[in-house]
């Protein structure tokens, strides 16, 4: 339905303006299939969340891991159902589960130094985590987004060592080891998914 939705609104942007072509209309449909899909997607997990009573919590978990997420890239469903399953499972289980454990003292700090470290290393090895659809083979841009990544996510590692709030610092430590394997081979093997430099042959967009 979303894909037959946004070629019709391609189409008629074409109609309107006859010199898109047919690689302008790829990313405009692509583009439009992203905000329309995005959008069923939040409302879905928002109200899961509202049902189990962890709306504020997953509307934080959210905000809080955009701009690591945006950075670091990680795979993406080839379904739009499949996509609002994770999405709904990414979003809503990680806030519902930080409120059952409590890490305190030596052993938090322990915690959040193996999640940095583990993350560095990811990061260095797969970020920015393109997709064959959005290929970022430019090395400026890839650059650009790893040492975004490597910002973001120390951030939010070094808010959850401050922050005396047991389940916001555990979203944290949670949320940005999770987005951390989303980017990682391993998963998108996993997902049948492939890198956009795997696709389009540049492996030097792999050198940074």
């Amino acid at each position: 339905m979303i894909d037959k939705i946004c070629m019709f609104l391609t189409n008629k942007i074409r109609k309107e303006m006859p010199e898109i072509d047919d690689e302008k209309a790829e990313v405009i449909n692509y583009g439009l299939q992203n905000i329309v899909g995005e959008i069923p997607k939040i409302f879905i997990m928002l109200g899961v969340a509202a049902i189990l009573g962890i709306f504020p919590l997953a509307l934080f978990t959210f905000v809080v891991l955009f701009p690591y997420r945006g950075a670091s890239g990680g795979v993406h469903l080839k379904t739009h159902i499949g996509c609002i399953i994770f999405t709904t499972l990414f979003y809503c289980a990680i806030p519902y589960v930080s409120q059952y454990f409590v890490l305190e003292g030596i052993i938090k700090y322990i915690v959040i130094g193996c999640v940095w470290i583990f993350g560095m290393i990811m990061i260095k090895l797969y970020a920015p985590a393109d997709t064959e659809d959005v290929p970022i083979l430019a090395k400026k841009d890839r650059r650009k987004k790893q040492i975004v990544s490597y910002i973001t996510f120390s951030l939010g590692l070094i808010a959850a060592g401050i922050i005396q709030n047991n389940v916001i610092s555990n979203i944290l430590i949670l949320a940005n080891f999770i987005q951390t394997i989303t980017i990682t081979k391993f998963v998108y093997r996993l997902t049948k998914s492939k890198y956009g430099y795997e696709v389009y042959g540049d492996t030097s967009a792999q050198s940074i």
